[in-house]
């Protein structure tokens, strides 16, 4: 019994310190990519676009297929569960209201953000483990160049740009999911569905989901980043950190959006 207790508490202290030690890094890496961000530029050091430009392509424009894809059929799906429900009370025609609220409110930076997380959060993981591993990040600390500054800053701020934009694409695409839908199956018409539409959105609903987009943009790079960061092990670690990104990328992005899902709306 002693025994099992031993190894009990010591696989809880070796958790514990691994975590703190971890959680230390995480940090020492986000004061250094705020420096990077914020206080570089006002010194005169200014970052290279170029880079950025190249991430924002791989994370923006080749993501545009896929989220465009799934938030079509997202909006369709939630204005036939709708109007489905909706029918029984005669009151079909707040399906447009339900859907713009649900696509613009939740859904849309939501699943951007894990489509996101699954295609590039992942990619910056595995390419910056690679060069880990390769040694590669060595070689651009011995040439003199900051690799937080090199890999991590225009991934980051590729992100930030391109989450929200994509946001508002999902926005756009799955309202007009449901919309079809409803034209194709409900007694409604282009004019009353899209009133029905304007008057159920609001500016509010609109920047809260931005808000959430850019802050979950945020996690996934900052995730992806530190994991590829801290790569031990040769492919298999490359594998494992992958993996990691992926798993705490989504869980946080799910607390956050609780936690901004209460802040913008606890009241109503």
């Amino acid at each position: 019994m002693s025994e099992i207790a031993h190894k009990f508490f010591g696989s809880v202290g070796r958790w514990y310190l691994d975590s703190r030690s971890q959680m230390g890094e995480f940090f020492a890496l986000i004061r250094e990519l705020m420096y990077w961000l914020v206080i570089a530029p006002l010194q005169g050091k200014g970052l290279k676009w170029k880079n950025t430009i190249d991430q924002m392509v791989k994370i923006g424009f080749n993501s545009l297929p896929i989220v465009c894809l799934i938030s079509f059929f997202v909006g369709l799906i939630i204005a036939m569960q709708s109007s489905y429900q909706l029918k029984a009370f005669g009151a079909t025609i707040y399906t447009a209201n339900l859907t713009a609220v649900s696509i613009i409110r939740e859904l849309a930076p939501l699943l951007t953000s894990i489509i996101i997380t699954g295609r590039s959060g992942s990619a910056i993981t595995a390419e910056i483990g690679t060069m880990k591993v390769s040694e590669e990040i060595d070689a651009l600390e011995t040439m003199g160049l900051n690799p937080v500054k090199f890999l991590v800053v225009p991934r980051v701020l590729a992100m930030l740009i391109m989450v929200p934009c994509l946001t508002i694409i999902a926005d756009i695409v799955g309202i007009f999911g449901g919309y079809l839908i409803s034209m194709l199956t409900l007694d409604l018409t282009s004019v009353r569905y899209i009133d029905q539409t304007i008057i159920a959105l609001t500016l509010k609903d609109l920047f809260s989901g931005l808000i959430k987009s850019a802050f979950f943009a945020l996690i996934i790079a900052g995730i992806g980043c530190y994991q590829g960061l801290i790569v031990k092990g040769g492919a298999e670690g490359v594998g494992k950190s992958t993996t990691q990104s992926v798993v705490v990328s989504i869980f946080l992005i799910i607390v956050a959006d609780v936690f901004f899902t209460v802040l913008f709306y606890s009241g109503l």
